[in-house]
């Protein structure tokens, strides 16, 4: 089978997590170098994935003939520069997200690839878990008819850490919505199929010290007319939240727990109604006939790296294009600026 060969800029925190573990499961790709800009750290990342190269500045990377494509996991501050130093050396790219500190950085990667001709994805891996595809061909196909309302949360515990870049507003550009919100909103809008028209929220920093939000909590509505509940937050213990993600329709509804996550796995019940008929004055309320989904998981990390080579390969359609990535930014953008003045904005 022919192999995409990869280069990883910025090899270290998730990359050595979830990205690079996936990749190595991944039969129709092939890691070639990864750069870090210590070049001990480098190296050690180049042993253990069984790269043939170690750099420490993008360049030297960008700048190697064997590499085809590059996944891009630097702080965001870094995208923009290296994204476009990609397009411009003949490289697809994978950027994890947010893609850009600003939205006209991000336009400026995206005019980059295209002008380059090279394909140009981002880092919604979530986007992949099993349950989330059948969620949306279910919700899709129409079985819980007209989606009215959803729900989704994303959290974790994440206390002041010195020099830790997400914790710092010029450098992240946003604390717990711009971290983890931002898939939130993602896969209510691909599950559910539209796209954010308008916002309000509450964005606050409420137990910790440093300049961006810990709390989230924010309104979105998609132009389908959906409207859904995001929550994200630094300030909950991991061992405390469920990350659940809700939609109810006008024929039934989806509960998904500990699916929104970095590792595939959870539970999903849904509730698949007759037609309602007429108003039921005593309301009686029965959800006996909630069935379990099943499903087969597998790696969301390693679905995102085959499916990106997949499109390289045999131009298949890219899963996640990098401009809903610059879309959901500017929801992000929306939420923020409707939180600071108290009001609803339009996207």
């Amino acid at each position: 089978m022919k192999k995409v060969k990869w280069g990883v800029i910025g090899a270290g925190g998730i990359a050595d997590r979830r990205t690079l573990p996936g990749m190595m499961l991944s039969q129709n790709s092939e890691l070639v170098a990864v750069m870090e800009i210590d070049a001990a750290r480098a190296e050690e990342l180049r042993v253990k994935y069984g790269a043939k190269y170690a750099y420490t500045n993008e360049a030297d990377l960008l700048a190697n003939p064997e590499i085809e494509a590059v996944y891009i996991a630097s702080p965001i501050q870094c995208h923009k520069a290296q994204a476009i130093a990609a397009a411009k050396a003949g490289k697809h790219f994978l950027l994890e997200k947010p893609a850009a500190p600003t939205i006209a950085e991000g336009e400026e990667i995206v005019a980059a690839a295209k002008e380059a001709g090279v394909l140009a994805a981002t880092g919604f891996m979530m986007r992949y878990h099993a349950f989330h595809q059948k969620i949306r061909e279910m919700i899709l196909r129409g079985d819980i008819g007209q989606v009215v309302s959803a729900r989704a949360q994303l959290t974790c515990w994440y206390p002041e850490i010195p020099g830790a870049w997400r914790q710092v507003k010029a450098l992240s550009g946003g604390g717990a919505l711009m971290d983890m919100g931002v898939h939130c909103i993602d896969f209510v809008e691909y599950l559910s199929g539209g796209k954010t028209v308008q916002t309000c929220g509450f964005n606050d920093t409420k137990t910790f010290s440093y300049d961006v939000d810990d709390s989230s909590n924010i309104l979105i509505k998609l132009d389908n007319g959906v409207t859904a509940y995001i929550e994200s937050h630094f300030n909950l213990p991991d061992d405390a939240a469920f990350c659940r993600m809700e939609f109810y329709g006008t024929a039934g509804s989806i509960l998904a727990e500990g699916t929104i996550g970095q590792v595939e796995g959870g539970r999903v019940k849904a509730v698949l109604s007759a037609p309602a008929g007429g108003y039921n004055a005593a309301q009686n309320r029965t959800t006996s006939g909630a069935v379990d989904l099943e499903v087969e998981f597998g790696n969301m990390y390693e679905k995102e790296i085959s499916s990106f080579s997949d499109s390289i390969l045999n131009s298949t359609p890219l899963t996640v294009p990098l401009e809903d990535a610059i879309h959901v930014q500017k929801v992000v953008l929306a939420a923020y600026n409707a939180s600071e003045n108290g009001k609803t904005v339009n996207v």
